[in-house]
């Protein structure tokens, strides 16, 4: 079977600079409906949490969107939305029963690549009750996705940003969505053209994307990861290379100074140092650590 990173390696650098770019939520304002629409509606209905869906969606919520932990993959998102529930004293008042995820857990430990095919193909080796369910819940979302979400333009500044990337950089995707939705939001709005690879969930984890890119040759104060959550800036760090964050919340803002300020100090090699430190320390305060609810239990 084909690598599905293949285009990765095979990608030609054919400048000195680099960037990579996350997709939803952060050139695109797909997070909100994505998961109030899409993930959320389908976890309470695959998990059984109508009993307790309005905590449920509380949970999902805040891990997906208002957390730091906001971006990352379904799978352990879905096992945090669990445990989160599991400990709040309102689910617990209504009996409410976490199934138990230690199968999916042990998954999501030993996979490098979290997303559909790896998982089909475990549920083929090895069909368990939890492993079915996880997959059927997978593939509910994809579908609601890809039935509900269009129509949905890029952030402002970025059709803008991506025409003045190209002048001197590569430039790809590098996502945790699934490819099939990648490719068609960025064919939808015509914004395909401007980058090199659109990667996705199956060709690995943002910080692999990243990896393989950097055997290109670049130089690490060269590349440059634009993205909306802490799991990008992890990706960015653990490759060496640089973070342009788009805060959450003020998308159109962040994209306006990368687009006015943040890409030609980039370019100089004035970004990295003072400036870079400066845009992180205002990122990390537009996402909480402590669920509002456990604050408000006096139980931080």
């Amino acid at each position: 079977m084909a690598n599905p990173a293949e285009k990765l390696y095979d990608m030609r650098r054919e400048h000195d600079y680099f960037i990579g770019i996350d997709s939803d939520g952060c050139a695109f304002d797909t997070m909100e409906i994505k998961h109030k629409e899409c993930f959320i509606p389908n976890t309470i209905n695959y998990w059984d949490l109508q009993p307790v869906s309005k905590y449920a969606r509380e949970a999902a919520e805040f891990v997906n969107l208002y957390s730091k932990w906001r971006g990352i993959n379904r799978f352990p998102a879905l096992i945090n939305v669990i445990d989160l529930l599991s400990e709040r004293t309102e689910c617990i008042e209504r009996g409410f029963s976490a199934p138990d995820l230690t199968e999916l857990r042990k998954w999501i430990e030993t996979e490098t690549k979290l997303a559909n095919p790896a998982l089909e193909a475990r549920v083929r080796d090895n069909p368990t009750p939890l492993m079915k369910r996880t997959l059927d819940w997978s593939v509910a979302v994809n579908d609601t996705i890809a039935n509900l979400v269009r129509n949905v333009p890029p952030f402002p500044y970025l059709r803008e940003s991506l025409g003045k990337m190209n002048e001197g950089c590569d430039v790809i995707v590098v996502s945790a969505t699934p490819g099939e939705a990648l490719d068609r939001e960025w064919n939808e709005h015509g914004i395909d053209g401007f980058v090199k690879v659109i990667a996705g969930q199956e060709m690995g984890t943002k910080k692999e994307h990243l990896g393989i890119a950097a055997l290109k040759g670049y130089d690490r104060n060269k590349m440059l990861m634009i993205g909306d959550a802490p799991g990008d800036l992890k990706a960015a760090r653990a490759n060496g290379i640089l973070f342009y964050p788009i805060n959450p919340g003020n998308e159109e803002s962040s994209w306006k100074r990368f687009y006015g300020e943040a890409y030609d100090k980039f370019i100089r090699g004035e970004y990295e140092g003072e400036y870079e430190a400066g845009l992180i320390a205002e990122f990390d305060g537009y996402l909480p650590k402590t669920p509002p609810w456990k604050k408000q239990e006096g139980r931080i």
